[in-house]
């Protein structure tokens, strides 16, 4: 990928690592449109970051995914890049009926909601010589937090999505580059204030490293994740396992 002259859409980018790498990007000089559920969150970042543009987008609803592309590719024709960053991470008890609920919700915007998004941008993406697609999983994709099974499931269900959409586009000129973040501190699961998550600007920092340092990288797994990632083909995933849900 490269790290300039990009025209990128982020979804999914109006807190967090979304916006985070959103302004990176921006402040590299590339055209970043934010989608977003929240138009106040929306019209806040276009008042303080000049150049960034921003569009409704709530990726639980088809006809929004629509109207998004829509806009999108009529403004910005030259679009080549699509980060799917939209993503909500709940706990649940699954001896409790009532966990249905979140854990429809979870699977709804986490996995639904990237197949609705890549389903109306890959083709556009596919016709553009320096096509990116950015998916993010989870290191919680290879090595389970109890806690939220199926926040879990769906960054696991990403990885393999992200793999067949890797081999299926392979006859075109897209990359297709996974996102795999450790736990970061960010409000997802309160974890802003949480010591053993990594801090943003770190992660946030050693990503653009990669993706500058390394434009043909297929997955971006900054160090502290390798712990997760590498866990089952080092042989030690029992042992992480439980190391993850000891706390």
């Amino acid at each position: 990928m490269k790290t300039t002259n990009n025209t990128i859409f982020v979804t999914g980018g109006t807190s967090g690592l979304g916006l985070g790498l959103a302004l990176r990007w921006h402040d590299l000089g590339n055209k970043v449109i934010i989608g977003g559920r929240r138009k106040e969150l929306l019209d806040r970042i276009a008042t303080e970051h000049a150049g960034i543009d921003t569009v409704l987008l709530d990726v639980d609803d088809p006809e929004s995914v629509e109207a998004a592309f829509d806009e999108v590719t009529a403004k910005y024709p030259e679009l080549n890049a699509v980060l799917t960053m939209a993503g909500i991470m709940q706990p649940e008890n699954l001896l409790d009926p009532g966990h249905l609920a979140t854990a429809e919700a979870t699977i709804t915007t986490n996995l639904l909601g990237t197949i609705r998004v890549l389903t109306r941008f890959a083709p556009y993406l596919a016709g553009r010589q320096d096509g990116v697609i950015l998916t993010v999983s989870s290191g919680l994709a290879f090595v389970p937090l109890a806690i939220t099974p199926t926040y879990n499931a769906t960054k696991a269900a990403i990885h393999s999505y992200t793999q067949s959409l890797r081999i299926q586009l392979a006859g075109t000129p897209v990359q297709v580059i996974e996102l795999i973040p450790p736990a970061v501190q960010t409000t997802l699961m309160n974890q802003q204030d949480n010591d053993n998550a990594m801090p943003v600007e770190d992660y946030l920092s050693e990503t653009m490293s990669i993706l500058a340092e390394q434009p043909d990288v297929t997955e971006v797994t900054v160090q502290r994740v390798g712990f997760l990632r590498d866990a089952e083909r080092e042989n030690r995933l029992a042992q992480t396992v439980a190391a993850v849900n000891s706390h």
